[in-house]
């Protein structure tokens, strides 16, 4: 999820561990379930809301171990085990500062946004704003974030394969990513956010359950005691011993190092409240109260989960040894299903390999929906047919769009195999932060937000991030301290324009953001809408009228 955890570099050489057709039976088996469970729940599949919010007929423990299903990538299970156990604490405040983030949705967006919207982001801030250029800007950042951290995930496959499947060519790890694209649309167009839904359930289910498998058998190998665990991975050979239980071993002491960190921590705990397929998921339940419920299950999966990934990590690092685990195909990312074999052989391997594949095709069908909500329901229905649109028509073009955003994945992910586009979802979170966020902020709590603030901090926090990426160490310029190997997304050595230090703008593109919101607002001769902020304020605050918004 994190710029350090994303995709999985796709590794030259494949594995010997294991067995690759036991792996593939065992994906198999649960893309059959899954596919199943899909058909059964599209049967229902009549209106606008079936489609795009489940019917709103699921309840706050069902969305809340959804939205788990939906947060808990394959990165976040398989990077944060790797960095735990190569970097120690520094790896586990990436946990901390996940789960952080849950606390701001919880407080500030859950529960307001279900009271106020429809189906996407957009419809919130297009409230008590001029509807068509805010939908149109929504619309945008909503894709952008999306086609960004869907590109990683669609990556992350191919570099997947390389270490689960003893799949070692090219041209085998493309028609891995093929496949995980065509399962993601076939999943959505059939089952829509309902099956959808229940596809993430499952795999929330499956992948605590892995974890917490892993984590009891790691316990037992110590006597149930972390402190012997710890003490394994210090004295690990290849280990950093000591540092693995302080701060510093990832990002070193420097100033540059300290702000960096500060900046992606500041991302991902304020991105998470603006992404918009965590945000979708708040209109799948039938009130703010339950949307308010199924936070706080999440947050306890998510909590328990990332605990999970504490003993995971070091447990890797005490069993496998982090030498091994750096040669592995993958590298950092190789801890958990490397530790699954050293502790149950084949069968808790293919296990483990069936969660992960499982995860990244949950994670990409809540992506691909939302992505295609937001430009049916925004910009078609919207901004194009200016609401003049029946739901079937809408529903339909989203069918369509999600095709093509298939394609596009498919295409994009098979470009960026082998590549490190660890930049594509530092740059997800960031956008998420800085142009969606502050937007929302502005237009449920602060009554002279204008049409005009909302374009700026829009258009202001996506362009921003865009710059700055492109002129950061992930896309170029970045190096190995001691292989002098590259680490950005450009692998010219010789290619370097970082002239921005950090490897994520959030330190600097969300106070700009909040500031360019600012600013349009109180420049421009429009003057913030009282009553309708004042109607928006009751509704999102008591629900008092939010039949009326979700209505079709």
């Amino acid at each position: 999820m994190s710029a350090a955890l994303s995709a999985l570099p796709a590794a030259a050489a494949g594995t010997d561990i294991g067995n690759p057709g036991v792996n593939i039976a065992i994906f198999a088996a649960f893309v059959a379930v899954t596919l199943a469970v899909v058909i059964k729940a599209s049967r229902n599949n009549r209106s606008a809301a079936d489609f795009y919010a489940g019917g709103r007929g699921f309840t706050g423990p069902q969305n809340g171990v959804a939205i788990a299903g939906d947060y808990l990538s394959a990165a976040s299970f398989l990077g944060i085990a790797g960095a735990i156990a190569i970097y120690g604490y520094d790896g586990f405040l990436y946990s901390i500062g996940f789960l952080v983030a849950w606390l701001v949705a919880l407080l500030l967006v859950a529960e307001l946004l279900r009271n106020t919207g429809r189906f996407t982001m957009a419809d919130v801030l297009s409230f008590r704003l001029r509807e068509r250029p805010v939908r149109t800007a929504a619309a945008i950042s909503t894709l952008a974030v999306s086609f960004f951290y869907l590109l990683a995930q669609m990556a992350g496959a191919g570099g997947l394969v390389a270490l689960l499947l003893g799949i070692d060519s090219r041209a085998g790890q493309n028609v891995v990513i093929a496949v995980v694209g065509a399962l993601m649309v076939l999943y959505v167009l059939v089952g829509g956010m309902k099956g959808t839904t229940w596809v993430q359930i499952i795999k929330a289910c499956l992948l605590v359950v892995g974890a917490a498998v892993m984590t009891v058998w790691v316990l037992a190998r110590y006597g149930f005691n972390l402190s012997e665990v710890l003490g394994a991975a210090v004295a690990a050979p290849g280990s950093a011993g000591e540092a693995l239980l302080e701060p510093g071993a990832q990002y070193g002491a420097s100033e540059t190092s300290k702000l960096n960190f500060l900046s992606l921590a500041l991302a991902l705990v304020l991105g998470t409240a603006g992404l918009p397929h965590v945000l979708m998921r708040f209109y799948t339940v039938p009130s703010s109260k339950e949307a308010r419920r199924s936070v706080v299950w999440a947050i306890w999966i998510i909590g328990v989960f990332y605990l999970f990934t504490l003993v995971i990590g070091y447990g890797a690092a005490a069993i496998v040894g982090p030498d091994a685990i750096r040669a592995a195909p993958g590298r950092a990312n190789s801890a958990a299903p490397l530790l699954a074999y050293e502790l149950g052989g084949t069968i808790l391997l293919g296990v483990i390999a069936a969660v992960a594949f499982a995860t990244i095709l949950a994670v990409v069908a809540g992506l691909a929906i939302t992505a295609s909500a937001s430009f049916a329901h925004d910009i078609y229905a919207s901004v194009i047919k200016k609401g003049e649109v029946s739901p079937t028509a809408e529903v339909r073009v989203a069918r369509i769009t999600i095709v093509v955003i298939g394609a596009v994945a498919i295409v994009g992910g098979i470009f960026a195999n082998g590549q490190n586009v660890a930049f594509l979802v530092a740059l997800a979170f960031a956008v998420a932060a800085s142009a969606n966020l502050p937007t929302i902020l502005y237009s449920l709590f602060w009554r002279r937000f204008t049409t005009r603030g909302a374009l700026w901090s829009t258009y202001g926090g996506l362009l921003s991030c865009l710059v700055l990426i492109a002129l950061s160490p992930v896309v170029s310029g970045k190096t190995d301290p001691v292989t002098g190997a590259s680490l950005s997304m450009i692998t010219d050595t010789s290619v370097d324009f970082s002239w921005f230090p950090l490897e994520n703008p959030g330190l600097v593109t969300i106070p700009l953001a909040f500031f360019l919101g600012w600013l349009g607002s109180v420049t421009g001769r429009e003057r913030g809408n009282e009553k309708r902020a004042a109607e928006m304020e009751v509704r999102s605050l008591t629900g008092a009228g939010a039949e009326k918004a979700v209505q079709h």
